[in-house]
């Protein structure tokens, strides 16, 4: 599929170059057109309109690796986040390593866990705001339960060393969770090829989605050491006297869920499957590397680190010396890329 035919997928590319899909992305036709054939066949309603929860398992397996029974339905990154750090049964005395001035979601659930006496250790950041795996290594140790990162910061679009980080947890037997909210998408992420045990994210972003889809990815080798803590009729096998739960990730689901947003984001999953995620993001770089070039011509600050490409995203971060300054560079930065 080619630049010309993708662009025609989203109509706000005649309006306006976007640049905000670090926040949410924009409506693509596929996604409105699935979500508006849903909403007419609830008018027109006959009998049970089913929803298959596989829609979205199986191409969310294709895009991030895995097997489609490793992957639950959730509502939000924060949401399968927090199910994960109440269902592991940590004690006092237990430490979990994050990196300091790390996205919420992937902190407030850990820090929830100081008053069972679990120890929270920051990595510190280098002072161009990447992360060596280093950082990580020297907080270590075999009191560590888990070591929570996101796949790309949001406040600075590092990408940091998933396998090398993954190794380290594995090390002392850690779990290794990621937020993949910001790089599910957009950069190549496989979750056995990058060790990752845990991964909770969103639809709305790169995933070509909207606000209340998720998931959260379990491995198969780690599901039984975390307990469900909301489980409904879609985590165990039906029976009315007995709670018997699924063996794999279904068993972190819970009840209802908004079957119209989930059914028109199966037709954005599908979308990114037919692009491909390694064509996003050689996109993204390329694009990324217009504005960092740019930035650093006019004499603009950089947050994001810029020293190692592999390091990089779609999400460049920089300022000025005023607000009105840097509305004035994100102007002239449109009007470039269009």
């Amino acid at each position: 599929m080619d630049i010309t035919k993708i662009r025609s997928l989203f109509p706000i590319t005649k309006e306006a170059t976007y640049l905000n899909s670090a926040s949410q992305a924009p409506l693509n036709t596929c996604v409105q057109n699935k979500l508006e054939a849903y909403l007419k066949s609830e008018i027109t309603f006959e009998g049970k309109k089913g929803f298959n929860r596989d829609d979205i398992r199986i191409p969310l397996a294709n895009l991030l690796g895995g097997s489609s029974e490793e992957y639950a339905l959730t509502t939000s990154t924060g949401v399968g986040l927090g199910m994960i750090a109440q269902g592991i049964d940590f004690k006092k005395g237990d430490n979990i390593i994050i990196p300091e001035k790390e996205h919420w979601n992937n902190a407030f659930p850990w820090l929830n866990l100081e008053s069972k006496g679990v120890a929270i250790r920051f990595a510190k950041l280098n002072k161009d705001n990447s992360l060596d795996p280093e950082a990580i290594e020297k907080l270590i140790d075999n009191q560590t339960r888990v070591v929570a990162i996101a796949a790309v910061r949001f406040n600075s679009g590092f990408r940091p060393n998933l396998s090398k980080i993954s190794k380290i947890a594995h090390s002392k037997n850690a779990l290794f969770v990621v937020d993949a909210a910001q790089g599910a998408g957009m950069v190549p992420i496989d979750v056995v090829k990058d060790g990752i045990d845990i991964m909770a994210g969103c639809g709305f972003k790169w995933l070509l989605g909207m606000h209340g889809t998720g998931f959260l990815y379990v491995s198969n080798r780690v599901v039984k050491m975390i307990q469900p803590v909301l489980p409904g009729m879609y985590a165990a096998h039906i029976n009315y006297d007995k709670l018997s739960c699924y063996e794999d990730a279904r068993k972190f689901e819970t009840g209802t869920l908004a079957y119209s947003l989930f059914t028109a984001w199966s037709a954005g999953l599908e979308l990114l499957l037919s692009i491909g995620i390694d064509t996003v993001y050689k996109k993204a770089l390329e694009n990324t590397a217009l504005i960092i070039n740019g930035l650093l011509k006019n004499n603009y600050n950089l947050v994001t680190p810029i020293k190692n490409k592999e390091e990089r995203s779609a999400i460049v971060h920089f300022y000025a010396n005023s607000f009105d300054s840097n509305e004035n560079t994100i102007y002239k930065i449109e009007r470039h890329i269009r």
